[in-house]
C-alpha cells in the first residue's frame, strides 16, 4: 500500500460495533516488504504521522487475531484489541527497518505485553502476579492447565520442570489463580439475617469497641478534659466567657453579628475578643495540665 493509496483509503474506523471494526481492519490491504521499509524509513527520518498510520492500519488484523487468543480470561474483546493497538503503536515507534525483520514479527512482543498487563490489572481486584517471573508463570500455567481442578503432585513437578521454577512457586500461583474476589465486609441484604453466612475478611479483625481498658481510658480522658476546660474558663473575664459559651459551647450557637448587636460593638471586634479569649483559654489549660 503506497502513500497515495493510503491517502485514498478511508482511515476513519467504524465506531460502536466490534464486528464492523474487525471487518474493516481485515479489508485494509497488506504492505509489501518494500512498502513497509519505505514507510518505516520515512517515519524514522521525519516522524511523519501519515507514515505511522500507513504502518499501523494494515497490522490491526494481527492485533485482533492475538486478542482472540485471550478471550478465555473473561475480558471484553474490544478492550483487548484496544490495549493491543497501544502495543502496536509503541512497536511502530521503535521499529528499525534496517534490522532486517518484518514489523509484525517485531510488534508481537509489544502487542502481547500490553494485553498481558491489561489482563493482570483486571482479572482480579487484587493483582495475581506482580513480578516478571510471576507474570510469566501466570500465563504459562493457564496454557498448561488442561483440566479443571487442582494439579496433582506429578503435574506440579512437570510444570515446574518445564518452566524452570520450584514446585512451591507453582502451587502458590495455582492457589492465587483459583481464588475468587470476596467482599471485605460481606454485606448482603438478601442474607443479612442468615446465621450460616460464610465469614468475611472483616470478621477476623479484632473489635476494640468493647475493650474495657480502652473504654475506661476514653472516659477518664473525656472527664479530665472537660474539668480542665471549665476550670480554665474561670480564668477569663465574664464577657470572654459569655462569647466562648455562645460561640462554641451552646447547642444553638450565636453568630458574630448576634454578639455584636448584644454588646453594641462591631462583628470584627467580637472576632478579636473571641481570638484573644481562645488564646487565654489555651494558655490556662496548658498551665493546668502541667
Amino acid at each position: 500500500m503506497t502513500s497515495n493509496s493510503l491517502q485514498a483509503f478511508n482511515i476513519r474506523l467504524p465506531i460502536g460495533s466490534t464486528e464492523a471494526y474487525i471487518g474493516y481492519a481485515n479489508a485494509i490491504p497488506m504492505l509489501s516488504q518494500a512498502e513497509e521499509f519505505a514507510l518505516a524509513a520515512q517515519l524514522q527520518a521525519t516522524n511523519d504521522l501519515n507514515a505511522a498510520k500507513g504502518l499501523i492500519l494494515p497490522h490491526l488484523r494481527y492485533v485482533i487475531r492475538i486478542a482472540k487468543g485471550y478471550l478465555g480470561y473473561g475480558l471484553p474483546l474490544n478492550d483487548l484489541i484496544q490495549e493491543g493497538n497501544i502495543g502496536l503503536m509503541k512497536a511502530v515507534k521503535r521499529f528499525n527497518p534496517n534490522v532486517g525483520v518484518r514489523l509484525v514479527t517485531f510488534a508481537v512482543h509489544w502487542i502481547k505485553a500490553e494485553m498481558h498487563e491489561f489482563i493482570l490489572r483486571n482479572w482480579r481486584i487484587v493483582k495475581v502476579a506482580t513480578t516478571k517471573a510471576q507474570r510469566k508463570l501466570f500465563f504459562n500455567l493457564r496454557n498448561m492447565k488442561k483440566r479443571l481442578g487442582w494439579f496433582s503432585n506429578e503435574e506440579i513437578n512437570a510444570v515446574a520442570n518445564d518452566l524452570g521454577v520450584e514446585p512451591d512457586i507453582v502451587r502458590e500461583m495455582e492457589m492465587r489463580m483459583s481464588m475468587t474476589d470476596a467482599s471485605f465486609d460481606g454485606h448482603d441484604d438478601e442474607h443479612s439475617d442468615d446465621d450460616n453466612m460464610p465469614f468475611c475478611p472483616a470478621g477476623f479483625l479484632e473489635d476494640q469497641s468493647s475493650n474495657p481498658a480502652q473504654q475506661t481510658e476514653n472516659t477518664n480522658w473525656s472527664t479530665q478534659s472537660n474539668a480542665a476546660l471549665y476550670q480554665a474558663l474561670q480564668h477569663l473575664d465574664e464577657r470572654s466567657q459569655e462569647i466562648l459559651q455562645a460561640r462554641w459551647l451552646d447547642d444553638d450557637k450565636s453568630t458574630l453579628q448576634d454578639l455584636a448587636s448584644k454588646y453594641n460593638v462591631s462583628a470584627e471586634r467580637i472576632r478579636q475578643l473571641e481570638k484573644s479569649a481562645m488564646q487565654k483559654l489555651k494558655t490556662a489549660m496548658e498551665s493546668i495540665a502541667a
